[in-house]
């Protein structure tokens, strides 16, 4: 149990670390405009951008197994750990083809949803209320990225607020992992 703890604690801040790699625009030359552009068009630019979202997807890959691991059994907290694994496979394919960005950007939203709701099923009380507070805010902004989109406004500004909140969001789950690891049974009542 403290080795699946310790390899999902650095996995998911490999994770995360590597996820928030975009920030890196502010210091590099890309010509994306942070305002109207969308983040996905960094991967274009420098190969650091792609490089930094491949092992980003590589760690959310990884993590999954060890997260398993720490979750009750119960179909909830397993789509939790399937959901991270997920997420990692599609970023890996967003780094691998950067043609296809903005699909996988929406299928990323789809599946950080199912596992952000998976959470708010099976985490404690406290816990459970960032869970929905996380829910309400990434639905909010894949709102936001698919307005901007449509109305050609600031696409720039809220794929970048996006990325922030997930990479938030998983570093939530990775601190729950590592500090309060859930019991390996569901009390039955």
């Amino acid at each position: 149990m403290r080795t699946a703890r310790i390899a999902s604690a650095l996995l998911m801040g490999v994770a995360v670390v590597a996820y928030s790699g975009w920030l890196l625009e502010f210091f590099l030359p890309t010509g994306v405009s942070p305002v109207r552009d969308p983040a996905e068009a960094l991967l274009a630019g420098p190969p650091v951008f792609r490089v930094l979202l491949a092992v980003s997807g590589i760690a959310f890959l990884l993590a999954g197994p060890p997260l398993h691991r720490l979750g009750p059994v119960q179909w909830s907290a397993r789509l939790s750990s399937i959901s991270v694994s997920a997420f990692g496979a599609l970023v890996l394919a967003q780094a691998a083809y950067p043609a296809s960005s903005t699909v996988l950007s929406s299928l990323l939203s789809v599946v950080l949803t199912v596992g952000v709701i998976s959470l708010v099923l099976w985490w404690p009380p406290g816990w459970r209320a960032l869970a929905v507070a996380g829910l309400v805010v990434v639905m909010a902004t894949w709102l936001a990225v698919v307005l901007s989109r449509q109305l050609d406004l600031f696409e720039g500004v809220f794929t970048r607020i996006q990325l922030v909140v997930r990479a938030v969001l998983f570093g939530a789950g990775g601190a729950y992992a590592f500090i309060k690891p859930a019991p390996r049974h569901v009390p039955r009542g």
